[in-house]
């Protein structure tokens, strides 16, 4: 175990007032757990499921499987075949707020998305008319677009613009608009990734105002009566 760093200890301190919470927080942080795998089926799961899985907790949407932990199902042929993505089981979780959006949908845009997870999710919820998937960081436009193809997931459609611009081209028209804001990492420390400075004070501020002005920008696509569904994923309220 490592030692917690004061402004870990800072951060516990702001976001929990019991000592005990304080405590169970900084332990997950800093004692990285082994996660179960999960997938989330974008073809229709096979009559016998090649993997071991874990009982369904409540929320869990039909078409996500967690699995045992020793699963490796990127490893597998129906992988490579498109027939489900690989992701974290928080990820669903935060994507599952999109459950209890009413149908239909025409236009859907994720405006941060690499590597799709979250773009892919909306889609098998949804059954959008077009789902347009935004990533500004050029390097990460690949893998984003190799997903999309890999899971067929049509009709879609990858773009590498600015949120400022998009903001500008399309206003008022999107009716569900995805913000998986950018942010310090600070969750990647309980996976047993590193994240130097995620607690610092400069790097959550330079995060926090690149995500009000994301949002700032998402909010002018939303159409009337639409949906901005933003998710990040830190501990830092700011």
């Amino acid at each position: 175990m490592e030692k917690p760093s004061n402004i870990l200890l800072k951060l516990s301190r702001s976001l929990f007032a019991d000592t005990a919470a304080q405590e169970k927080f900084i332990h997950a942080v800093t004692n990285p757990q082994a996660f179960n795998p999960a997938i989330l089926w974008v073809q229709p799961k096979p009559t016998e499921n090649p993997f071991e899985i874990e009982i369904p907790v409540a929320w869990q949407p039909e078409f996500v499987d967690r699995l045992a932990l020793e699963s490796q199902p990127g490893k597998h042929s129906l992988h490579q075949a498109g027939h489900y993505y690989c992701l974290d089981f928080s990820s669903i979780f935060a994507a599952s707020t999109l459950l209890t959006i009413r149908q239909p949908i025409k236009l859907i845009l994720d405006l941060c998305a690499a590597p799709g997870g979250k773009s892919i999710f909306a889609w098998k919820t949804l059954n959008p008319e077009l789902l347009l998937c935004n990533e500004v960081i050029g390097k990460r436009m690949g893998m984003l677009i190799s997903n999309l193809r890999r899971c067929q997931i049509n009709p879609s459609a990858a773009a590498n613009v600015d949120s400022k611009i998009l903001a500008e081209k399309m206003p008022q028209t999107a009716n569900l608009v995805i913000v998986d804001a950018p942010c310090t990492g600070q969750s990647l420390l309980a996976k047993g990734d590193k994240a130097p400075g995620c607690f610092h004070n400069v790097t959550i501020n330079s995060n926090a105002n690149r995500q009000k002005r994301i949002l700032a920008n998402s909010a002018k696509i939303v159409a009337p009566q639409g949906y901005l569904a933003y998710m990040t994923c830190t501990y830092s309220t700011a």
